[in-house]
C-alpha cells in the first residue's frame, strides 16, 4: 500500500486521515470540501435513502419527513446498542445504523484513494465507559464488529490522546514531555507522552507513554447542561404540580437535553403520558409546550439551537436561543449561566487531570508542553482550569477538529506497513 488510513469517529464529528509510507499525513475531505464530517444521519423517509454529516442535518431542519439521528456514539457500551428502533416499516438495531454511517465513511474514503480500504486504525476515547472495564472493553468490540461488517477487514484501535501526540511530534525539534488535552464532543482524554525527533520513528512507543487517562465528559454534556439550566424551565422542567407537593416528572426533559436519547421521546405513547402530566400541573402551558415540541418532532431542533448558544458563548458573553417557535419568550443565555451549568462537569476533568500527574509520578512543573485538541477545548472555563494547573508550561494548538485523524493514519502506517 502506499497511503495508509485511519478513522476518527468522534461523537460530535469524524474525520478520516490518510498517511503516506514517507510520513506524510493529510486529511481527506468528506464531504464537497468538508474535511469534518458531522456524526449525524437522517433517514428520508420519501426517498427512502440516508444522508449523513451536513446533509442530514439540512434534510432534518429543511422539514423533510424522516428521522435525524446525532451522537451515536454515546450509547457504545451500554445496552442500547442492541436495541432496535423503527425507521418507518423497517426495524433497525443502533447498531445497524451506526453501520449505515461507516459504510458511507468507507465508500467516500475508497472514492478519494481509487482502491479498495480494508484495513484501518479506529480512535477510541480512554474510556468509552466510565468505572467499567467489562463495559468498555465491550464497547470497542461493538465497534470492531460494525466495522467489519462494512468491509473493513483488519481493524486496530488507538487511543485518541496518543493519535494526537503522534501529529504533534511531526513539528517538534527536541526532545519534550507534552500533555495532550483532547476535549470533544462525549469524552475529555489526556496522554502524558515522550515525544522528540529521534523517537518519532521507533516501532514500538510503550516506554514513552508515561499515562493515560480520561473521562466521559464532552462537548454534548455540556449542551444538556446549558439546556437544563435555561431552555427546559421554559417547557416545565423544575415546575411542580398543581397541588405543589411534588415537581413534573424530570426524564422528558433529561431526554430531550439529551443528543443520542430524543428519539426516544417519539415513541408511542410518549404523548399520551406527558397529557397526563400536563393534567396535574401547575403551569399547564409550559407543559403545552413540551407536547409541542415533541408531536412537532422538534427535539434536534432545539439541541441545535442550545448547541449554537454554546459555541457562541465561547467568544460572547450573552446570547439568545434561537427556539424554533417564534411565540416563545426569548430565551437569554449568558457566560456566567453557562459557567454554573457545567461547573461540576469541569471540575471533574480538572481533577482527573491532577490524578493523571499522580499516576504519571510527576509534578506539573515537569510537563514542558500542552498540546490541545478537540472542538470542546475553546470552552473557557475549562480551558482555564486545566490551564492553570501548569502555569509554566508551553501551549501548543493543533487542528482542533483533524489532529486525532491525522495521528491515527500515522499510527495505521506503524501498524500496517
Amino acid at each position: 500500500m502506499s497511503d495508509f488510513v485511519g478513522i476518527d469517529f468522534g461523537t460530535s464529528n469524524t474525520t478520516v486521515g490518510v498517511s503516506t509510507a514517507a510520513g506524510e499525513a493529510r486529511l481527506l475531505p468528506l464531504e464537497q470540501d468538508h474535511q469534518t464530517l458531522p456524526s449525524a444521519i437522517f433517514f428520508d423517509f420519501a426517498s427512502k435513502s440516508a444522508f449523513c454529516g451536513r446533509a442530514a442535518r439540512e434534510h432534518y431542519l429543511a422539514g423533510s419527513e424522516g428521522r435525524y439521528m446525532q451522537s451515536l456514539k454515546s450509547i457504545l457500551g451500554s445496552s442500547l446498542i442492541d436495541e432496535k428502533t423503527r425507521i418507518q416499516s423497517k426495524s433497525m438495531s443502533f447498531a445497524d445504523i451506526l453501520g449505515v454511517f461507516f459504510a458511507f465513511l468507507k465508500r467516500k474514503t475508497e472514492a478519494q484513494l481509487g482502491r479498495d480500504v480494508s484495513q484501518i486504525v479506529v480512535g477510541r476515547p480512554v474510556h468509552f465507559v466510565d468505572g467499567d472495564e467489562a463495559a468498555d472493553a465491550e464497547a470497542q468490540r461493538s465497534l470492531e464488529a460494525i466495522a467489519r461488517k462494512e468491509g473493513f477487514r483488519d481493524v486496530a484501535f488507538q487511543y485518541e490522546p496518543i493519535a494526537a501526540a503522534l501529529d504533534y511530534e511531526q513539528r517538534v525539534q527536541r526532545e519534550e514531555l507534552v500533555l495532550i488535552v483532547d476535549i470533544g464532543g462525549g469524552t475529555s482524554d489526556f496522554s502524558i507522552v515522550r515525544v522528540s525527533p529521534q523517537r518519532s520513528g521507533a516501532a514500538q512507543r510503550k516506554d514513552d507513554i508515561l499515562a493515560n487517562g480520561g473521562v466521559h465528559i464532552g462537548g454534548t454534556d455540556f449542551d444538556r447542561a446549558l439546556s437544563l439550566a435555561r431552555v427546559m424551565p421554559h417547557l416545565g422542567f423544575g415546575s411542580k404540580t398543581a397541588d405543589g407537593k411534588r415537581n413534573l416528572p424530570v426524564h422528558y426533559f433529561y431526554d430531550l437535553a439529551t443528543w443520542h436519547s430524543i428519539n426516544f421521546l417519539y415513541r408511542k405513547g410518549v404523548t399520551t403520558d406527558l397529557r397526563a402530566v400536563r393534567y396535574e400541573a401547575e403551569r399547564r402551558d409550559l407543559v403545552d409546550r413540551l407536547i409541542r415540541v415533541i408531536e412537532d418532532r422538534h427535539g434536534h431542533t432545539l439541541a441545535i439551537a442550545v448547541e449554537q448558544s454554546k459555541i457562541k458563548l465561547t467568544s460572547e458573553l450573552s446570547t439568545n436561543v434561537a427556539v424554533p417557535y417564534p411565540d416563545w419568550e426569548t430565551i437569554a443565555a449568558t457566560r456566567s449561566d453557562f459557567d454554573k451549568a457545567v461547573g461540576s462537569a469541569v471540575q471533574r476533568v480538572v481533577e482527573t487531570v491532577q490524578g493523571l500527574l499522580v499516576d504519571a509520578s510527576l509534578k506539573a512543573g515537569d510537563i514542558n508542553t500542552i498540546f490541545v485538541t478537540g472542538g470542546s477545548s475553546m470552552v473557557p472555563i475549562l480551558r482555564q482550569g486545566i490551564l492553570s494547573l501548569f502555569p509554566n508550561a508551553k501551549i501548543e494548538s493543533g487542528n482542533l477538529l483533524g489532529s486525532v485523524g491525522i495521528g491515527l493514519s500515522l499510527d495505521a502506517r506503524r501498524k500496517f506497513s
